[in-house]
């Protein structure tokens, strides 16, 4: 068995693919009716087709699961994402953990976790 893809569900597809790609660099490698693959491995489904699928309400801004990603240059990724529209919603700003490593957490536009923190 192979681990493919992880997927989030969106609201707006057209809008997540642009906040990936801006602040992530990833690129589309499928697009097919409400369902995207971008590189990397993640996957972005449409709200309304995945609410059919599963017949249960998404819940945004659960904070049961996280993206991560790391950066080494923490401070521009941070700068880009100051100056991103609209503007990112943050969990923590840039903060130091004691083995280190410096991470930010903050919500992509659909109120899911993201980590992005210096290579350990």
């Amino acid at each position: 068995m192979k681990f493919k893809n992880v997927l989030i569900v969106v609201e707006d597809i057209e809008k997540s693919k642009k906040f990936y790609k801006d602040l992530f660099g990833l690129d589309v490698i499928l697009d097919n009716e409400g369902n995207v693959i971008l590189t990397e491995g993640l996957v972005l489904q449409d709200k309304k087709i995945w609410e059919k699928f599963l017949n249960k309400d998404i819940v945004s801004e659960n904070n049961a699961a996280e993206l991560y990603f790391e950066e080494s240059n923490i401070e521009a990724f941070v700068e880009k994402l100051d100056n991103y529209q609209p503007p990112i919603q943050y969990v923590n700003r840039l903060m130091q953990h004691s083995w280190g490593q410096q991470v930010v957490r903050f919500y992509d536009l659909d109120g899911n976790l993201i980590e992005v923190g210096t290579p350990v």
